[in-house]
């Protein structure tokens, strides 16, 4: 496959960087990137996806094959407390650049997330067509964003040419452990080590950390495959790690990792703290059936291995 190009939107954030360089070092393709606070240069340019024109002006300029739309307000507390600003740029943004790039024939992959199911105990696995149930306002922004890039391509005759991708909680390579709900766990850790600090930590919801770069080799796959065939089978696609940790048990691994105590880290077991903010569900796992149906690879990295190589950093 000769002289094709991946446009990434969010491609300075923590998944967006790995998808860029999994295509970016793939024989055949170029990688293009959109940025907003964090853009500038050559290869990453910046862009409003906020506004038509601009998103217009990036296609017809780049003219990609593909765009993986990974650009997204993913924090569910932050979304909390910008739901205008969350739904312009989880929803609208994702229908104006579905509908753009469905006018052009752009295969597009829309990175969603576990969050849109319910989560409640015994539901999971899900599969890729159940029914779906947000407990909370990031989740249903982020369904009515497949909801609006479904929608597009259906509307513009193209099913199969933009596809959902849903993926759980990630980690990986970060620039400030704030970038993933996993690495900042790490911050949890030290924090405990200071006199006198005690951090309840969450020790009942399951969770499937996958690994950014896994995600971002599964996104180029699925865009091999889909450019191949002019279209995907079907329309929504799920990708996790089988390993399965809570909050807590994830700082237990990191303390052991890093020979650290953790004694005023306390484990809160009783389901989702009726004080908090955000309501998170208990168990989203993703089936991957879909993926492997059309034999994409959904081998992952482990979790721990990854970690210890990791750490190795911290410690010295």
């Amino acid at each position: 496959m000769s002289g094709k190009t991946a446009l990434i939107t969010g491609a300075t954030g923590l998944l967006g960087r790995q998808v860029f360089k999994a295509f970016d070092e793939t024989s055949g393709w170029t990688a293009k990137g959109t940025g907003f606070s964090r853009a500038g240069g050559t290869s990453i340019l910046t862009v409003d996806l906020g506004n038509a024109s601009e998103i217009e002006k990036a296609l017809d300029d780049i003219k990609p094959q593909v765009v993986v739309h990974c650009a997204a307000n993913r924090f569910p507390d932050k979304v909390d407390k910008d739901p205008e600003g969350t739904r312009i740029i989880n929803v609208e943004a994702s229908k104006t650049l579905a509908s753009l790039c469905a006018a052009r024939g752009i295969l597009l992959i829309y990175i969603s997330t576990d969050y849109v199911f319910a989560g409640r105990p015994g539901d999971a696995p899900y599969e890729a067509d159940a029914q779906t149930g947000p407990t909370n306002l990031y989740g249903q922004t982020k369904l009515d964003g497949e909801d609006a890039v479904l929608g597009a391509y259906r509307a513009a005759g193209r099913e199969g040419q933009g596809v959902v991708l849903r993926v759980p909680v990630l980690y990986g390579s970060a620039n400030t452990n704030a970038e993933s709900a996993v690495n900042v766990l790490m911050d949890s850790v030290l924090k405990v080590q200071e006199e006198g600090v005690k951090v309840k930590m969450d020790h009942w919801a399951l969770r499937f950390p996958t690994n950014t770069e896994d995600v971002a080799r599964v996104c180029r796959d699925l865009a091999v495959k889909g450019l191949e065939g002019g279209k995907l089978p079907t329309t929504v696609f799920q990708f996790s790690s089988e390993d399965k940790y809570t909050k807590y048990e994830i700082c237990q691994l990191f303390a052991e990792i890093m020979g650290l105590p953790i004694e005023r880290l306390e484990p809160h077991t009783e389901g989702n703290d009726p004080n908090g903010s955000v309501q998170r569900p208990y168990d989203c796992h993703l089936s991957m059936k879909a993926l492997k149906d059309i034999g994409i690879d959904v081998s992952t990295q482990d979790f721990a291995a990854w970690w210890k190589r990791e750490c190795r950093a911290f410690r010295h």
